[in-house]
């Protein structure tokens, strides 16, 4: 991506890709992520990697994951993607093969192995990458890259995380062995499980509108068939 363009050129350019409006409740996830990708996309110190990949099509599939009309999901995200001048179907490709490589792992070895990365067997590909950021001291940090990491540790170790310590030694010692800011990983990994939280709330609170809704055109439909029937009836 040209690192001289500005949030407002990305911005339109995903709007010229994905024309038609956008729910207004995710509107701010979609440009909140418009606005994250653009900032690293630019960044000179700034490398895609599955892991970020990862933590790109995880926050967006779970976040829009009950977005209406569903159709339009694959084409927010081919715009988004596209938008930062990347490929969508990588993304998809690289975040699935980490995926699978993590469910192939049993709980607390996940954690190790990503603190000890063994580049032989299927996990190689994924070891390099672990490898090449520990090594590089300008490896450009983020909020998406560790979300990539958080879901990781889901696929393989769903048990690790339900367990507050658990969770924070794991992300710890793996933060430790990666030299990625721990205290920046730890809060960021806290404020997107919340963020997670509340989503399930407001999900919820919207099946309820939903919901109400449909009863009340349900209700309507009942009325009016119910006076057009009287008003057709012959009267005595």
């Amino acid at each position: 991506m040209n690192n001289q363009s500005t949030v407002s050129d990305t911005k339109r350019n995903f709007y010229s890709q994905h024309t038609r409006p956008i729910n207004s409740i995710y509107r701010r996830v979609v440009e909140e992520l418009v606005v994250e990708m653009h900032l690293l996309s630019t960044n000179v110190d700034f490398d895609y990697d599955p892991i970020y990949a990862l933590g790109v099509v995880n926050s967006f599939d779970r976040f829009m994951a009950s977005y209406r009309p569903e159709g339009d999901k694959q084409s927010i995200f081919v715009a988004l993607c596209q938008s930062m001048g990347g490929d969508p179907q990588k993304y998809r490709t690289d975040a699935a093969e980490v995926q699978e490589f993590a469910t192939s792992q049993q709980g607390q070895d996940i954690v190790s192995w990503i603190a000890h990365p063994n580049t032989d067997g299927a996990g190689a590909k994924l070891a390099s990458t672990i490898g090449s950021i520990a090594t590089n001291p300008k490896f450009k940090y983020s909020r998406l890259f560790g979300i990539g990491l958080f879901t990781l540790l889901e696929q393989a170790a769903p048990e690790l995380l339900k367990d507050e310590k658990k969770r924070q030694d794991a992300i710890l010692q793996i933060a430790e062995a990666m030299h990625l800011p721990t205290d920046k990983v730890q809060k960021d990994l806290d404020t997107y499980r919340s963020n997670l939280d509340k989503l399930v709330q407001m999900e919820a609170v919207m099946a309820d509108l939903a919901d109400a809704e449909r009863k009340k055109r349900e209700k309507r439909a009942q009325e009016k068939v119910a006076a057009t029937a009287a008003s057709s009836t012959p009267a005595e």
